[in-house]
């Protein structure tokens, strides 16, 4: 699955794919990747992505299913 919330707030940030890999120190391709939904980042990658673009964990990366309950 694509991340189009990744996308829109490094977009919003204005942070390119590769300003962005520098700040958490992996290459451009690894983003492009996590963006287009083709490579599953580990937490703490996800956790300096977050911290880069001023977003939460759950703002950036938690998925909502509406036709799950709980």
């Amino acid at each position: 699955m694509k991340n189009k919330k990744m996308k829109i707030a490094r977009i919003e940030k204005d942070v390119s794919q590769e300003q962005l890999a520098e700040l958490v120190g992996v290459t451009r391709q690894t983003i492009g990747m996590i963006e287009s939904g083709k490579f599953n980042p580990s937490l703490q990658l996800c956790i300096n992505i977050c911290r880069a673009l001023d977003r939460t964990l759950n703002d950036l990366f938690w998925e909502e299913n509406e036709d799950e309950t709980i």
